[in-house]
């Protein structure tokens, strides 16, 4: 809707107490309370217009670099943090065999980019759950299953019933952030939350957590601007 301010943005009332934006898909959210003015509402968007304008601009920026995101042979894909080639290969099958990411030849780009995925799956199934049970073993957690999924907001996640589950994503971390999100989910075998002993058990197991996890971010910025799907 438009406003009396310079910025358009789509307006969510509601029973809560505070006012709040949001950046979503290239568009402003402002969530504010049910009954406060649309004046107050229209001088807060105002008081924020810098912010606004910097996040849009860095969301048209990343929704650019996804459009423009494509792998052809000779790109370079990034696995537990090293960068191997995409090279063609006789035959119908694709794999990697630890010096490339290999797959027929004469696919096409979109192609090239679901044999890739399809690899860091396979990848990511064998290695992740070995790093898993490995750390489990060290802190005497004991996790049901470990699982792989398809999560694009999410690293890990640990389920009540115990099951621990990897985005095939966190292949292409260096092993030193893997080993991080991994032990995070771990601790949530004993702590399902947040808290200062949560931390504590991460931190007796990876003293440098919080700087492996300034390089989780890192990645998770780089992807941000990759088109992985579907």
């Amino acid at each position: 809707m438009k406003t009396n301010v310079k910025i358009t943005y789509a307006l969510v009332r509601s029973k809560r107490k505070t006012v709040a934006l949001y950046i979503r898909g290239g568009a402003v959210e402002v969530r504010a309370p049910t009954r406060m003015a649309k004046r107050d509402i229209d001088a807060f968007v105002a008081s924020k217009e810098k912010w606004i304008t910097d996040k849009l601009a860095k969301a048209r920026e990343q929704a650019e670099r996804v459009k423009a995101f494509s792998l052809d042979y000779g790109s370079a894909v990034t696995y537990r943090g090293r960068q191997y080639p995409i090279a063609a290969r006789d035959g119908a099958r694709a794999g990697f065999d630890g010096e490339r990411f290999y797959m027929p030849p004469n696919l096409s780009p979109e192609n090239i980019k679901n044999a890739c995925a399809q690899i860091y799956r396979l990848l990511a199934k064998r290695d992740l759950a070995d790093r898993a049970y490995s750390f489990a073993a060290r802190m005497g957690a004991s996790p049901r299953a470990v699982k792989i999924n398809g999560a694009k907001t999410r690293w890990g996640s640990c389920s009540a019933k115990k099951y621990i589950n990897f985005s095939w994503r966190l292949i292409m971390a260096e092993d030193a952030v893997i080993d991080y999100v991994v032990v995070h989910e771990l601790a949530h075998l004993a702590e399902m939350n947040h808290s200062a002993r949560f931390w504590a058990i991460v931190e007796g197991v990876l003293p440098d957590f919080n700087e492996r996890k300034a390089r989780l971010k890192a990645l998770q910025i780089k992807l941000g601007g990759e088109d992985w799907e579907p």
